[in-house]
């Protein structure tokens, strides 16, 4: 009879010990949450608290044994950087607005453009690529580098598109803005070819405060 209670007694500690960090992770998720609320506005609270139930999603998948380490890891990764770079935007703007966001790791480019992609390394921020994408910068989450995107709506598609006169897709799927090439030699005016328009400068992000979040998967 000893021996049964001091086993009911140890199976009793080792549910209070395996429940504490499940408690903990709620209390600071409670807090977060409170802060969050007293610092934005409603649509970037909106969307901050989707990326904590896709989180919990994730959460939920590797408990239950649905998903392997690698997986659980690298959405756990992308959501946290895509909460960086949401309140990064929502701090540096004061504005209740967040764009659409992308974050993809460097295997992940064939996800956003048509081969060939784009070279990491040569991005710039605030560049914007194929008139659909304008690179944000990169986040460090726990080692692994993810790339950050805002996605342009098609109003501001179709501005940057009428500025820079382009009425067929670009020869160059790499950026809206081409590089500037050798000047050539003038040819006679019968068969002179009409001079193409140089790119817009980058639309100004709407106004119109909407958020569009974007479920964090697998690659």
């Amino acid at each position: 009879m000893r021996a049964q209670r001091g086993l009911s007694r140890l199976i009793l500690l080792v549910g209070v010990a395996c429940a504490a960090p499940a408690v903990a992770a709620a209390q600071q998720r409670s807090r977060q949450a409170r802060a969050e609320d007293d610092e934005f506005g409603p649509n970037v609270r909106a969307y901050l608290g989707y990326l904590r139930d896709e989180q919990e999603v994730v959460d939920d998948r590797v408990s239950r044994r649905e998903v392997d380490r690698h997986y659980y890891v690298h959405n756990s990764n992308r959501i946290y950087a895509l909460r960086q770079m949401a309140l990064r935007l929502a701090r540096e703007s004061k504005n209740d607005y967040l764009p659409e966001l992308e974050a993809v790791s460097l295997p992940e480019f064939e996800q956003l453009f048509d081969a060939p992609w784009p070279e990491p390394a040569a991005l710039q921020a605030g560049e914007v690529l194929e008139y659909k994408l304008k690179y944000l910068g990169a986040v460090v989450a726990r080692g692994e580098r993810f790339y950050l995107f805002a996605r342009l709506d098609p109003y501001e598609q179709a501005e940057l598109r009428k500025k820079a006169g382009e009425g067929k897709p670009q020869p160059d799927s790499r950026a809206a803005t081409p590089r500037p090439t050798a000047t050539q030699t003038p040819q006679p005016a019968a068969t002179q070819q009409p001079a193409q328009h140089p790119a817009a400068a980058q639309h100004p992000a709407t106004t119109d405060a909407r958020v569009r979040p974007r479920r964090a998967s697998a690659p």
